[in-house]
């Protein structure tokens, strides 16, 4: 592995450019297979032994599947709501109603842009308030009608700027924190990318937590933590690695229910087998949660998250 922490995937795309070449010069079909095969033992290999840092540069892959791209793979029927009624629309949250296996539901996350005009617009993932607002409203709509709630979570965090601040970012924040624990509805939340924040648990209250193997979640990101620590954002590997950020760590402390396994190579390299992957686990988790009704629900995730940062003296 390089010792490089951003050139760690070089060996992985040395393959994929031959196996490219080979296919557009209509290559030996052996030779290409051959190929594949080694393109993932290289890619499973490489991947079993990153480092925190490097899930961070992971899950931040330009290429990694956001929140549309899971609803296209996963959900049926979808139709987006738009607005908060209060203020304006935020691209950086996208939230409606589907199908999910035929079951009317709500489905609610970040999207981040691919090329630079759909990061402006979409303010690089990073909501404001009235992207919370929006999924709130979304959330009571799902409790009224009595679907389930599906949550995809992928944000370096809110959106600091002074005019969502002006407009009540914390309130926004906490208002979901409160009412998501009250919601009489299965919530099955998925951290498929970075999860930052408050941002992030502002749509992250949920009955099920899982966690992509390759994701982060974090109060902070590794840079701003070097930066507060040390006055120096260069030292974000070792606070990456500090902060306890990947999803084998937070599993142990009861963070999240589940890891969820990503193709060799990480979801980037194949966004359909990455949710394809995901399926069953939302599948288990909405019909395990169907059983419950919404006292023994609401009991159970109140549980939860009272749990979370108990520890005993040794």
């Amino acid at each position: 592995m390089s010792s490089d922490p951003t050139q760690f995937d070089e060996p992985i795309a040395a393959i994929r450019r031959q196996i490219d070449e080979m296919t557009s010069a209509d290559g030996d079909p052996g030779a290409i297979e051959e190929l594949q095969r080694k393109l993932t033992k290289v890619a499973t290999e490489i991947y079993s032994k990153l480092t925190p840092w490097q899930k961070t540069l992971v899950a931040r892959h330009p290429q990694r599947p956001y929140t549309l791209d899971f609803v296209s793979y996963l959900f049926e029927e979808w139709e987006e709501v738009h607005g908060d009624r209060k203020f304006a629309d935020d691209a950086a949250v996208v939230a409606g109603f589907a199908r999910f296996h035929g079951q009317p539901c709500a489905v609610i996350g970040h999207q981040k842009g691919r090329n630079t005009k759909e990061k402006i617009i979409r303010n690089f993932g990073q909501p404001r308030p009235e992207g919370f607002r929006k999924a709130l409203r979304v959330m009571k709509l799902a409790e009224k009608f009595k679907v389930p709630i599906f949550t995809f979570v992928d944000t370096q965090g809110a959106y600091p700027g002074v005019g969502a601040e002006e407009r009540g970012q914390a309130e926004a924040i906490a208002t979901n924190l409160r009412e998501m624990a009250a919601l009489q509805v299965p919530i099955i939340v998925s951290v498929v990318g970075e999860g930052g924040s408050g941002g992030a648990l502002a749509i992250a209250v949920g009955d099920r937590v899982y966690m992509l193997e390759h994701a982060v979640y974090s109060v902070i990101s590794p840079e701003g933590c070097a930066a507060i620590l040390w006055k120096n954002a260069a030292a974000a590997p070792d606070a990456a690695a500090a902060m306890r950020i990947t999803a084998n760590d937070l599993k142990k402390f009861n963070i999240i229910d589940d890891i969820v396994p990503e193709p060799p190579g990480g979801a980037h390299s194949d966004a359909k087998r990455a949710a394809e992957l995901l399926e069953p686990f939302l599948d288990r988790g909405l019909r395990d949660l169907q059983k419950l009704r919404p006292p023994l629900l609401l009991e159970e995730r109140f549980a939860k998250f009272r749990k979370m940062g108990v520890f005993e003296k040794g």
